[in-house]
């Protein structure tokens, strides 16, 4: 499967959309894809972090945003695999960025949404380094 450009979707991102979609999604999407996000989420709003890293970011939760992507979200099953491709590319782009603070973060956040198993499985996203793993 191959990418799309995924920067195109970059006007599509607010924080405010982003939090509806997660909210909306969360159970249907699973623990890693609302992690993948709510890692980039957060990643976005540290002052730290490139404004280059924060374009493509943008661009991915925009993406993830949009109801017009590659495989329309209604799909069962096969509509949020290239939101998560996208996801797990960009993580793969910004992990420098990431902080265990963000982490931690995303993790707390998830549990709004999982119960324990749930979460235990978000933990899989990465084995340690997820450019071990490349997409």
């Amino acid at each position: 499967m191959s990418l799309p450009d995924f920067m195109q979707y970059k006007d599509k991102f607010s924080n405010t959309e982003f939090v509806n979609k997660i909210s909306r999604i969360a159970k249907r999407a699973g623990s890693k894809l609302v992690y993948a996000a709510m890692i980039l989420y957060y990643t976005l709003q540290n002052n730290t972090v490139s404004l280059k890293d924060k374009a493509i970011i943008i661009g991915a939760l925009g993406y993830l945003i949009s109801p017009l992507d590659l495989v329309p979200d209604a799909i069962p099953i096969a509509g949020l695999g290239d939101d998560m491709a996208v996801l797990i590319f960009v993580l793969h782009k910004v992990w420098g960025s990431v902080s265990d603070e963000v982490r931690e973060k995303a993790k707390a956040k998830l549990s709004q949404w999982f119960d324990e198993d749930e979460l235990k499985a978000a933990d899989d996203l990465f084995n340690d380094d997820p450019t071990e793993n490349p997409v």
